[in-house]
C-alpha cells in the first residue's frame, strides 16, 4: 500500500458518530447584574422576552443577584451552589467601568465561564441596550449560529442550541476549517518526494469538511424525526476562522452565538470562542 493509500484508509477509518439528541433542562433561569434592583429587574425583562421560545420540559423558572448583593468573585460563586442554576445569564464586565476594559469580559464572566460548568448566556451590556436602534434582542431567536472548529460529534452544543432556536427559525450549524493551517501542512507533504501532494490535497480536504457535512446532514435526520420544524443550514468551509466568523455574522443577521467555552485539555476559554466573545459586544452570546 503506497503512503498516500495509507492516508486515505487511516481518515476512512476515522469514527463518524451520527448526531444524539441529549437532554437539555435550561428551565432555572439565574439573572446576575451589577445594578440595583429596579435596573436589575428592567434587565431581567429583557432577558425573558428575548428567551420567550426558550424550549424547556418544565416551566421557565427566573431568579435575579443584583450588585448590591456581591463584591466578589467567591460571593458570586457562593451564591450559584444553593440552589444551583441551570443557566446564569449577564453580561460583560461586572462590578467594572467597559470604557477601561473595552476587550475584556471582566474577572466574574472569566470565573463563570471557566470555574463553573454553568451555561453562562452574554448579553449585551445595558449600555448597549440603551443605545442602540434596532435592539440586538429585537428579533430574538430567529436566527441561531452553533460556532465551533470540531463539529462532529459535539452532541451537547447542538442539542443545547436546538433548545433556543423560536418555532419556525433557523439553526446554522458551522465548521470552518483553518485554511492557513490546512496549507502549512500541504506545503510540508509538497516537499515529499513519494506523496502525490495533489491527491494529498483532494482526500484531506475532502475529508475535513466531509466529516462536519455528514454530522450535519445526521443532525438535520435526527431533529427531524423529533418533530424539530427548524431550517437546517449547513456552512461548512475553509478560511479564517475568527474574520469568516464576524462576517456571517454580520451577513445573516445571527441573533444568538452558541460555542463552547472551554478546551478539555486547559483550563482557558476555548481558542475560537475567546476573540469573538471578546469582540463581539452587541451580539448575544451563549457560551456551553
Amino acid at each position: 500500500m503506497s503512503k498516500i493509500d495509507q492516508f486515505e484508509s487511516l481518515f476512512r477509518s476515522a469514527d463518524k458518530p451520527p448526531f444524539k439528541l441529549e437532554p437539555v433542562d435550561v428551565s432555572d433561569i439565574l439573572i446576575v447584574t451589577d445594578m440595583d434592583q429596579n435596573r436589575t429587574t428592567e434587565f431581567a425583562e429583557q432577558a425573558k422576552a428575548f428567551l420567550s421560545a426558550l424550549d424547556t420540559p418544565k416551566p421557565v423558572r427566573y431568579s435575579q443577584i443584583c450588585g448590591d448583593e456581591f463584591s466578589t468573585v467567591q460571593q458570586l460563586l457562593d451564591r450559584l451552589e444553593n440552589p444551583r442554576p441551570d443557566l446564569v445569564c449577564t453580561y460583560r464586565n461586572l462590578h467594572a467601568e467597559t470604557a477601561d476594559h473595552p476587550f475584556s469580559l471582566g474577572a466574574y464572566v472569566n470565573v463563570l465561564t471557566q470555574a463553573t460548568e454553568i451555561p453562562t448566556l452574554l448579553l449585551p451590556e445595558p449600555k448597549v441596550l440603551a443605545n442602540a436602534d434596532p435592539s440586538p434582542l429585537a428579533d430574538k431567536t430567529k436566527h441561531v449560529m452553533v460556532v465551533t472548529d470540531h463539529l462532529a460529534g459535539d452532541h451537547h452544543l447542538v442539542s443545547m442550541a436546538v433548545r433556543f432556536v423560536e418555532d419556525g427559525g433557523e439553526l446554522i450549524l458551522s465548521h470552518i476549517e483553518d485554511q492557513k493551517a490546512f496549507d502549512r501542512y500541504m506545503t510540508a507533504i509538497d516537499k515529499i518526494p513519494d506523496l502525490d501532494s495533489e491527491l494529498a490535497r483532494k482526500t484531506i480536504s475532502d475529508q475535513l469538511l466531509g466529516e462536519p457535512k455528514d454530522y450535519i446532514e445526521s443532525c438535520r435526520l435526527v431533529l427531524q424525526e423529533h418533530g424539530v420544524a427548524n431550517t437546517i443550514t449547513p456552512l461548512v468551509t475553509f478560511g479564517n476562522r475568527i474574520e469568516d466568523y464576524r462576517h456571517l455574522i454580520e451577513d445573516r443577521h445571527i441573533d444568538l452565538l452558541v460555542m463552547n467555552s472551554r478546551d478539555d485539555d486547559q483550563l482557558a476559554m476555548h481558542g475560537v470562542a475567546y476573540p469573538l466573545v471578546v469582540e463581539l459586544r452587541k451580539t448575544p452570546i451563549l457560551l456551553v
